[in-house]
């Protein structure tokens, strides 16, 4: 199966109203059709307005596969928009299902990590007007997913994704969803991911937390 950049997007903080409140976001961005320059802290041009939550190196790269724009599209009863989920790369071949925690791709000229799932917040709820949003990506685990940078370079619409390395036995995406937000999730899967070396800080921190309860 190919793996191709679809979509290439970067962002810059607005302000949008909530309950008669700003909030600033920059989970609205716009599409690019040029070659671009990419470090460890993300696409240079992008920028986020909440650092405690988003950016960093940990997450410099927010993806999200194409494959699921339809089921958005029959969700919401309409199309779901450019970077519907904020994302710097809409890419296609890629299912949580498939993308484990440390998988390195080549991508241009930069190499890629795949280090957490994106954890949906009340402002993709904001973006698609219905506060249901985060509920509904925990429930089918399609979330995306986040990707430090390696190597610097260039890359460019339509770049194929190459997987150059993969740890045996490391989660799925899908898996470390379902262990964090499913129901049946048990201490084992807790304790297993806590010692997965290449999933983020932030969310081994939160399975050890899950545990000392």
């Amino acid at each position: 199966m190919t793996m191709r950049i679809e979509g290439l997007y970067i962002g810059k903080p607005r302000e949008i109203m909530m309950k008669g409140k700003p909030v600033k976001t920059s989970i609205y961005k716009e599409p690019l059709f040029s070659t671009v320059q990419v470090n460890e802290l993300g696409i240079i041009g992008d920028t986020q307005s909440d650092r405690v939550h988003h950016g960093g190196i940990d997450m410099a790269l927010c993806m999200y596969p194409a494959e699921h724009y339809p089921y958005w599209e029959e969700k919401l009863g309409k199309s779901p928009g450019l970077s519907a989920f904020g994302e710097n790369l809409m890419v296609s071949g890629l299912l949580e299902e498939d993308v484990q925690i440390g998988d390195q791709y080549k991508v241009g000229e930069i190499i890629i990590e795949i280090s957490q799932p994106r954890s949906p917040c009340f402002k993709l709820g904001l973006k698609h007007n219905e506060p249901k949003m985060p509920l509904w990506v925990n429930e089918k685990g399609i979330s995306g997913y986040y990707a430090r940078v390696l190597q610097d370079g260039e890359i460019s619409l339509g770049d194929d994704l190459e997987l150059i390395e993969r740890i045996d036995g490391n989660p799925t995406v899908l898996e470390v969803n379902k262990a964090k937000y499913w129901k049946d999730a048990t201490r084992e899967d807790w304790e297993r991911l806590t010692a997965v070396r290449q999933l983020s800080e932030d969310w081994r921190e939160s399975f050890q937390r899950k545990l000392q309860k």
